[in-house]
């Protein structure tokens, strides 16, 4: 979740505001490349692993683990092509324009 707004669609008002009160909010880009990497684990995470109910924490646990492994062993990587060009070209309107006097 990317702020305490998303509690709201899933929990009763009460038990999301007191959700929302605990936690330090740090407003990290929606699409900033690493957190994209990160979500792209996560959905293949939850796609080849946790894709049933596992009711026991101590087995949830080892089938991340083995997942985890299994994926480190089979070498997989993130072919990620937003280079700093695309970045410049893209975000550029972000950025503050630098004038040299």
């Amino acid at each position: 979740t990317h702020h305490g707004g998303s509690f709201y669609k899933f929990m009763s008002p009460q038990a999301a505001h007191r959700l929302v009160g605990r936690f330090e909010w740090v407003h990290t880009p929606k699409h900033a490349s690493w957190l994209n990497m990160a979500e792209l684990e996560f959905s293949a995470l939850q796609r080849q692993c946790l894709n049933w109910r596992i009711p026991v924490l101590e087995r949830l646990q080892s089938e991340v683990e083995a997942w985890v492994a299994a994926r480190e062993r089979a070498g997989v990587t993130l072919n990620w092509q937003f280079s700093t060009q695309v970045a410049r070209r893209t975000l550029g309107r972000h950025y503050e324009a630098i004038r040299i006097k």
